[in-house]
């Protein structure tokens, strides 16, 4: 939990919801997020999903759709229990696969009032690309794999989301390597990737069919001009009816919104949120 110095806990504030890449945790932007809204006045809470980071649950680095959706909305009830936090403006935040969580939560959970995303990818889209034969035959390895997991002591990992690259590699697989890999972006409560059974839900579940029915809430998402990434959120753009905007960071790279202070367009986001949660300024 985040709030500004001095933050006067005998009245009500607006509150936000920050949650983490992909498999990743808190720590890795979330927390940038948090603090940097928390300084301009908001209260704000970034969270490590169920099953990973300091969550618990066993076994450990697996995720489910539903799953991930429903840490979002208990986060609703949890702020909104809190004696400090007005209820009826509560945000939240989603950044890389956390966006496309936090708008399935908005679509039905009717306390969420406003959601930016920042990187946006989803999760269910994105597992679902390729033919029905291609798709079939994952599916197929992913069900062979779940019988030695029935029998073991843990999972098997997928492929690891990144890892140390070099001029060699692919341009985006060394982004995230330089990211999660380095100093600016490694924690040992991470491994960037999950159980590859986990990839069974997402392949079988919708996360933005009912993007639409968010309206009249409204969305922001952020998205960099040179994110390979782009397409994931003009398409929840174009689905998604007002009010609504897509903002264009140029020259950023998907990374770049994680944790990039110059680079993350705050000023906006406050904008947004203030408008949007009716937040009375100053």
């Amino acid at each position: 939990m985040y709030t500004t110095k001095g933050l006067d806990f005998s009245t009500k504030h607006p509150a936000l919801i920050v949650g983490p890449p992909y498999s990743g945790v808190k720590e890795r932007g979330p927390g940038i997020y948090a603090q940097e809204m928390a300084k301009r006045g908001y209260v704000a809470l970034a969270f490590d999903p169920s099953f990973n980071g300091f969550s618990g649950g066993e076994p450990h680095h697996v995720s489910s759709p539903d799953i991930f959706v429903e840490d979002f909305m208990a986060s609703v009830d949890y702020l909104g229990t809190r004696d400090y936090v007005d209820r009826d403006r509560i945000g939240v935040i989603g950044i890389c696969g956390s966006g496309s969580f936090a708008l399935s939560a908005a679509q039905v959970d009717m306390r969420i009032k406003a959601v930016a995303t920042a990187s946006m990818v989803d999760i269910s889209a994105a597992q679902q690309q390729g033919t029905k034969d291609e798709r079939q035959a994952r599916l197929t390895e992913i069900g062979e794999q779940r019988y030695v997991d029935f029998t073991s002591d843990q999972p098997f990992m997928g492929p690891r989301g990144s890892a140390l690259a070099d001029e060699t590699d692919d341009p985006v697989f060394r982004e995230f390597g330089d990211f999660y890999f380095t100093s600016r972006g490694w924690h040992p409560n991470a491994i960037t990737t999950v159980a590859l059974s986990s990839s069974m839900s997402f392949m079988n579940f919708n996360l933005l069919d009912k993007i639409a029915e968010i309206s009249t809430r409204p969305i922001m998402l952020i998205v960099g001009e040179n994110v390979f990434s782009k397409g994931f959120s003009e398409m929840a753009f174009a689905a998604a009816q007002d009010p609504k905007e897509l903002v264009m960071v140029p020259n950023a790279n998907h990374i770049d919104l994680y944790d990039d202070l110059k680079t993350i367009p705050f000023d906006q986001l406050q904008q947004f949120f203030d408008s949007s949660l009716y937040r009375l300024t100053n």
